[in-house]
């Protein structure tokens, strides 16, 4: 009988319930040993161990954004404070620059004049020294010129003469 009832297409039962009946009692036995154990609760405080760790890091994170962005804003601030800074070293640098090349013009200007005034004035004094020169060479060559005209002219009586006359002239002026 159990040949022809399988022969049948007739499905296999036990205490009336088929594989599929079998199967969801098990299912519910499942659930119920679930339930029983508290699984879901189990279940529920590790989700919410979960969340609460992710709502921590979310929270982390946003903290770290906001430094992050204070960082930033600082940086940004620093940066535009540097550029100012810079902008008004260059400022004082280039007018520094053109204070230092008038007064090195100026300078020059009065190296200059001084180079000129002590080049006139040894100018100068090579002229007088020149003109000394020419006067003492003058001075000598006159006097070396009038030693050979009186040589030439004077004899030993022109000169007896002349000493006798400067010797009264002394007696004249004397008394």
């Amino acid at each position: 009988m159990l040949l022809t009832i399988l022969a049948e297409g007739a499905e296999a039962s036990a205490l009336g319930l088929t594989a599929t009946g079998w199967v969801a009692v098990g299912v519910l036995i499942v659930f119920a040993i679930m339930l029983w154990t508290k699984v879901p609760k189990i279940i529920a405080e590790i989700l919410d161990k979960q969340i609460a760790e992710i709502k921590h890091n979310l929270d982390e994170a946003a903290n770290l954004r906001k430094e992050a962005e204070a960082l930033k804003a600082e940086y940004e601030a620093k940066t535009a404070g540097a550029q100012a800074e810079i902008e008004a070293l260059m400022f004082s640098a280039e007018k520094e620059a053109a204070t230092l090349v008038e007064q090195a013009q100026a300078d020059t200007k009065a190296l200059i004049a001084r180079r000129k005034k002590m080049a006139e004035e040894k100018i100068g004094a090579a002229e007088r020294s020149a003109i000394a020169a020419v006067r003492a060479k003058a001075a000598s060559a006159a006097t070396k010129a009038a030693e050979d005209l009186i040589a030439a002219r004077h004899d030993a009586a022109a000169d007896k003469a002349l000493v006798d006359k400067a010797i009264g002239d002394i007696g004249k002026t004397l008394n």
